[in-house]
């Protein structure tokens, strides 16, 4: 994740917003202000549109960020997020002898489905 927690802009309430983090995409971004939302935390994507800039700009400038409305959801969405991030991976192996790893369920090798035990 990015490099910590910053008071910004005001919300529409009129209250600073927080920076959470910054992504190291738009979709990772969206992922995670949509599952802070999930969880009850009002939480938008900042600068998603930087990304165009990369190369005028300092690279790690032009992430997104995830911001919160409300700081004293900080501790918690930290929480959430390095929940996420800590997702065990799953692998099983093929009746071919490839060990398949990630959210794969089909073998790369022979296109064998995972099995379903």
């Amino acid at each position: 994740m990015g490099d910590g927690l910053y008071a910004g802009p005001a919300n529409r309430y009129g209250v600073a917003m927080l920076r959470l983090t910054q992504a190291p995409n738009i979709a990772i971004a969206t992922l995670w202000a949509d599952l802070l939302c999930e969880a009850g935390m009002a939480a938008s994507v900042q600068r998603q549109y930087l990304a165009a800039a990369a190369g005028h700009l300092p690279p790690d400038q032009c992430l997104p960020e995830i911001w919160l409305d409300h700081d004293e959801h900080a501790t918690r969405a930290q929480a959430l997020l390095q929940q996420l991030q800590d997702l065990p991976q799953r692998h099983w192996a093929c009746r071919c002898g490839e060990i398949v790893e990630g959210g794969f369920e089909q073998c790369w090798h022979c296109g064998t489905l995972m099995p379903r035990d």
